[in-house]
């Protein structure tokens, strides 16, 4: 072998540690990640066109005075659509009454929902046809929810009315109409809709718990208080703290079911923030002013979410 030739193919072949050898090595990787988003481009450009980009519109919409049935072409407004919220107590009330209608909702579904899954974890007889019938509320569209309880609350045949007066309770009332009634009346309403799919959470939750560990404290004398503070808590946390945090901005995000009870009525008793915006849209047609209550509700979500994963966060430190 000559000198040259060696010198060639030493420079083909170099040492592991050689910028050469690096560079022949990451050949590979750059093709896997290329290949990599080819796969998830079909869909992503979904999310990017349908969800990214309407947002993005929605926020720059904000920042216009884009109203129906002008004939001028829209304005740049800078900031003025959110002074204008800032001292519109209309608006403040109906993000009052979100709040309210939010954690009103929530926190019952919760609890109810994770007795349910108690209940349905356990070993009992037709346990496949109580868990069926518990997500039936699931399947109803949300339209049909609110047309079905409000034959329940119809003050003159509804089934409620109908059930005090057989009880001797009274003559009844009109629950959607009164003042005092009509959001608490909504928010059972809310409760029983959303709890099938918290219950089912929770339950897939409690099946992942071993059941080693349920067999050891109750060896220990573990009673069942004890069990579930000790064992089925500690387990279910995460799912519990996620399904919560879900519930609350699809709550507080809700729409069709108030709009077809009560239409955010009586005199504003139930005009959740999303139902005040698509009025100040679609029957005032101020689409830049509704913009902006968009872009406040988004800002509160994106608070609640914050705080969802830094207590992950957290809790995957502590563990």
């Amino acid at each position: 072998m000559t000198l040259a030739n060696a010198t060639v193919q030493s420079g083909q072949h170099g040492p592991p540690g050689s910028p050469r050898s690096r560079q022949g090595r990451q050949t590979p990787r750059i093709n896997r990640n290329a290949g990599t988003w080819f796969l998830v481009l079909p869909a992503l450009i979904p999310i990017l066109i349908l969800s990214v980009g309407p947002l993005l519109y929605g926020v720059a919409l904000a920042f216009t005075d884009a109203q129906s049935g002008r004939t001028r072409s829209t304005q740049w407004v800078g900031g003025l659509n959110f002074q204008d919220l800032l001292h519109d107590t209309l608006f403040w009330d109906s993000f009052r009454i979100g709040l309210v209608w939010a954690v009103g909702v929530t926190v019952p579904q919760f609890l109810l929902a994770l007795g349910l899954a108690l209940l349905l974890n356990q070993n009992l007889r037709m346990r496949w046809l109580a868990r069926a019938l518990a997500i039936i509320p699931w399947a109803m569209p949300e339209v049909v929810v609110g047309i079905m309880w409000r034959l329940v609350y119809n003050p003159d045949a509804g089934v409620l009315n109908e059930t005090i007066r057989d009880l001797g309770l009274g003559d009844g009332r009109d629950w959607l109409t009164g003042l005092a009634t009509a959001l608490p009346a909504v928010i059972v309403v809310g409760v029983w809709a959303g709890m099938p799919q918290t219950t089912v959470a929770l339950l897939a939750g409690l099946q992942n718990t071993p059941h080693e560990l349920h067999e050891a404290a109750a060896l220990d004398g573990a009673g069942a208080w004890r069990r579930f503070r000790t064992v089925t808590w500690p387990a279910l946390r995460p799912v519990a703290l996620a399904i919560t945090a879900l519930n609350f901005i699809w709550n507080f995000n809700s729409f069709a079911l108030v709009y077809v009870l009560t239409n955010g009525g009586p005199g504003g008793r139930t005009r959740l923030p999303m139902l005040f915006a698509y009025e100040e849209a679609f029957r005032y047609g101020q689409f830049g002013y509704a913009a902006a209550m968009g872009c406040v509700m988004v800002a509160v979500i994106s608070v609640v979410l914050a705080f969802h994963l830094v207590g992950r966060l957290r809790g995957g430190e502590d563990q």
